[in-house]
């Protein structure tokens, strides 16, 4: 079963009204779309995926509650595909539980599957052609900057020498025997080098940011965006996205006056972190963090 991470916090921020025009430019198994659509039954939700069986699955749920709303069979770098200005825009940048359960999809590390780790299973790139056909500096690359693995050469070394692998279990065997004992004592070795993987099957960072870009430009006054992230990277792109547009350009900030062209459109509304108790819930909240912005 998936559990929304943030639901609530995330719903609360993003201010909606009855009338609202929302874009859940991460739709999964329809967590947060459900909550959405029960409070704008005067709006309309556009609602973003590019996994088949999540679609199916989130559509029978949204169906129960109204019929305001359309599904987008495409990845969230299409949202300028929604020609009008929003209220409310949400980005949950997790992996949906049923994705990392179910053993054929290939994003664990604790079943055997064979390497996909696909979120659209339509692309031709998958996990498998990035553990069997990248070179060695790629690798290294790719688990440095992606997976921010300090055992990166070591581990793409070890990959090299053991091609071809088939499976994740396989991988899994091959990263832990290539790291410190001590080393994987305080987590799973893997963990690091999978997440590496599905953000380069995927191109999730360079997706993130541009749909992020323009997600700005797309919101009407007062309305805002929610970005739920996981790992630093993600992070770290929204934070710098958040602080440039909310921010007087550096070399301007000591006039007495800032020209009305140059003063932010956007502010800052909350960062947050999940709480203890949501954290002991749900193990999968613990790395997370919800930023938003408003236009003003």
């Amino acid at each position: 079963m998936h559990t929304s991470v943030l639901l609530e916090e995330s719903i609360k921020y993003l201010n909606l009204k009855d009338d609202s025009i929302v874009i859940d430019c991460t739709l999964g198994y329809g967590g947060h779309s459900s909550k959405i659509l029960k409070i704008i039954k005067n709006g309309y939700l556009y609602a973003f995926d590019q996994d088949e069986e999540a679609i199916e699955n989130a559509d029978k749920k949204l169906k129960e509650i109204g019929t305001n709303y359309k599904i987008i069979d495409k990845n969230f770098k299409n949202i300028e595909e929604v020609n009008q200005k929003v209220d409310a825009i949400l980005f949950d940048l997790g992996v949906s539980s049923p994705q990392l359960d179910e053993d054929y999809r290939g994003f664990s590390y604790h079943k055997d599957s064979k390497l996909d780790m696909r979120m659209d299973r339509r692309q031709k790139l998958d996990a498998y052609e990035v553990v069997n056909t990248y070179p060695l500096e790629k690798l290294i690359k790719i688990f440095k900057e992606y997976g921010e693995e300090k055992y990166s050469v070591s581990i793409a070394k070890a990959i090299i020498k053991a091609r071809p692998i088939e499976t994740t279990l396989e991988l899994s065997e091959i990263i832990k025997n290539n790291v410190p004992e001590k080393y994987r004592k305080k987590s799973h070795p893997a963990r690091k080098i999978f997440q590496a993987i599905r953000i380069e099957v995927n191109d999730e960072l360079n997706v993130f940011e541009k749909a992020l870009k323009k997600a700005l430009k797309m919101l009407n006054k007062n309305g805002r965006i929610a970005v739920i992230t996981f790992h630093s990277l993600e992070d770290k792109i929204c934070k710098k996205i958040f602080k440039e547009v909310s921010s007087v350009p550096r070399e301007l900030q000591n006039l007495p006056v800032i020209p009305d062209e140059y003063k932010p459109k956007y502010k800052i509304i909350a960062n947050i972190k999940p709480t203890d108790k949501e954290i002991g819930d749900n193990k999968r909240a613990r790395s997370s963090r919800l930023r938003v912005i408003e236009k003003e």
